[in-house]
């Protein structure tokens, strides 16, 4: 089963939206279930992971309830707040669903570099693995050594990296980017989205080869068994349609075996985040 392990779905506003700015008009409408099915269709992908774009739990009732009534809504990764001291009673609201797989918070918007290491985010996280459930790492580049240092913490808890961690792809440059990866990798209980590459590259002038550098580190560091392929959508829309997001990551898998392949297109997703076949 081929899986788009990483893709948003909104009702737009302008007030629950603001970092949707100028430049990014495209992004200021509603995307939902009946925009993204024909699209995975058309590359034979039979569902997605809806992942939070606001910070409420509000938003986590409204993403589970177009997966009770979209089916190729296969899981939603949501947001409860972490740090709250009530947090398990937050996660007791969701985790019966059997499409609640995983949180996330918007980390790359926390000034404080080592945010993930905080007390009482670390207390929060003790939370999720009884209830099966993933964390999703959605970081910039100067956060993954604390990154590095939670997941060594917590051997237990399943974690996967959003976007490889926004390298900047549009200036090429791939240190201190490819070496704190590689340190995030040999941790066996992480595992790493293909997604989000083409808005971490010149928006209007990026070409196929520009990628092919930061998909080499991140298929040597995680190996197929640990890889996911992700659009982003509707977020990649501003740099790339569908297709084109998808033709990225399956040109570069076209030397893998078939088995490899589908490690990444679909069998580490529904592994990982434990999606319903």
């Amino acid at each position: 089963m081929r899986v788009d392990a990483h893709q948003h779905f909104w009702q737009y506003s302008a007030e629950e939206y603001p970092w949707i700015g100028d430049g990014m008009e495209r992004l200021a409408r509603d995307y939902l279930p009946a925009d993204l099915k024909p699209l995975i269709a058309a590359e034979g992908i039979a569902g997605s992971v809806a992942v939070q774009a606001r910070q409420t739990r509000e938003e986590t009732r409204w993403l589970l309830s177009l997966a009770d009534s979209h089916p190729e809504v296969l899981g939603v990764v949501g947001w409860v707040d972490l740090r709250s001291a009530d947090v398990g009673e937050q996660l007791r609201e969701f985790a019966s669903h059997p499409k609640f797989v995983g949180v996330r918070h918007v980390v790359q918007d926390e000034p404080d570099p080592r945010f993930l290491l905080g007390e009482a985010f670390v207390r929060g996280l003790r939370h999720l693995h009884g209830d099966g459930l993933t964390y999703d790492l959605l970081l910039y580049v100067p956060q993954l050594p604390a990154a590095v240092e939670l997941v060594a913490m917590m051997p237990e808890q399943r974690f996967v990296l959003d976007h490889l961690s926004k390298p900047l792809i549009k200036t090429g440059k791939r240190e201190p980017w490819q070496t704190d990866l590689r340190a995030l990798a040999r941790h066996p209980n992480v595992a790493c989205k293909l997604s989000g590459l083409v808005t971490e590259a010149a928006w209007k002038g990026w070409k196929p080869d520009d990628f092919r550098p930061y998909l080499d580190v991140a298929l040597e560091a995680f190996g197929p068994q640990r890889l996911m392929y992700g659009s982003d959508w509707p977020v990649c829309l501003l740099a790339a349609e569908y297709p084109e997001v998808f033709g990225l990551v399956a040109d570069f898998l076209s030397t893998l075996s078939e088995t490899e392949r589908e490690q990444i297109l679909g069998t580490t997703a529904t592994r990982f985040y434990g999606l319903a076949t």
